[in-house]
């Protein structure tokens, strides 16, 4: 390294009490940022494309890029992915968290993909039955005997992706498959408690092969009634995308909520066994945690 000042762009890997932390021309670059940002009212994200200046292996961020989305919790920026992990045995799934993190995924433009794990324990066949009438990839997952590694590690290829699920369904154990000699703290399951205790302390970026991936602190089963992230009761069915093919023909299309309505399509599709019952089932209850929220209370956590 030399010590002349050099301005370059580069990505936020990690962020960690004020100092920021940029990849950028294969090296890794202990940052500030530039104190005209408080004034504006931007805090970098770990994901964010910057603009930085360096002098030694020191810099300061002096742009921060435009951002093609952002979660408010956990604070990341540019997700292309959020691939959501659900355990097929300890713990058992729990398909209405697993709902509710696809339809956070999918306001936010950040495509959900579900990965089923610990398949080595159990028959994943029955959960991927649901999710392979929608939309989204959905695969079955062992670091055990490697089963779905190495399509997991091809969706990453190209792409930023986050990390997501409950405690203990192995986020951490397949980044670790992922990303050879990362090493990850990883804990044991309790069997009084039935899940895991989290490990990830901060939200950290690490490459893999020709992407990132992020392993992410708390990012599990939020509520939707929380300060942070609230979906409206009209979006929410955008939120389901394998209602679409079917919401044109509801007798009342514009008005339709798809609970009771006359004439719904899209219960008639459940009927049929083209939606699956237990994604119909999630989307009741989601409905029935916003139906009364106002719009004062939507904290407009979108761009």
């Amino acid at each position: 390294m030399t010590d002349a000042v050099t301005r370059m762009k580069g990505k936020i890997i990690h962020a960690l009490s004020g100092f920021y932390y940029v990849e950028a021309a294969d090296f890794v670059f202990e940052c500030k940022a530039k104190g005209a940002f408080r004034s504006r009212n931007i805090t970098p994200l770990v994901g964010d494309e910057v603009e930085i200046e360096t002098d030694g292996d020191k810099g300061v961020i002096t742009a921060v890029k435009e951002r093609r989305n952002f979660l408010r919790r956990p604070p990341v920026a540019n997700v292309d992915r959020l691939l959501i992990l659900s355990s097929v045995e300890r713990p058992r799934p729990n398909l209405q968290v697993l709902d509710k993190l696809t339809a956070f995924a999918v306001s936010h433009q950040v495509e959900p993909v579900i990965l089923f794990s610990k398949c080595d324990l159990g028959d994943a066949a029955p959960y991927l039955a649901i999710y392979r009438k929608t939309p989204f990839t959905a695969l079955a997952v062992s670091t055990v005997t490697g089963e779905g590694v190495e399509q997991a590690a091809a969706l990453i290829e190209g792409c930023t992706c986050a990390f997501a699920g409950n405690s203990g369904v192995g986020k951490s154990s397949l980044i670790n498959a992922l990303v050879p000699g990362l090493s990850l703290e990883t804990n044991d399951i309790s069997d009084k408690l039935g899940r895991g205790r989290h490990t990830t302390r901060s939200v950290r970026l690490y490459r893999c092969g020709g992407g990132f991936v992020m392993d992410t602190p708390g990012f599990s089963s939020f509520d939707l009634l929380s300060d942070s992230e609230k979906i409206r009761k009209e979006d929410l069915p955008d939120c389901f995308p394998e209602f679409a093919a079917f919401t044109d023909d509801c007798r009342f299309a514009s008005s339709c909520a798809h609970l009771n309505d006359k004439g719904c399509a899209v219960r008639a599709a459940v009927e049929r066994g083209e939606i699956a019952q237990e994604r119909y089932d999630s989307y009741r209850q989601m409905y029935e945690e916003v139906k009364g929220l106002k719009d004062y209370q939507i904290t407009g956590n979108r761009q």
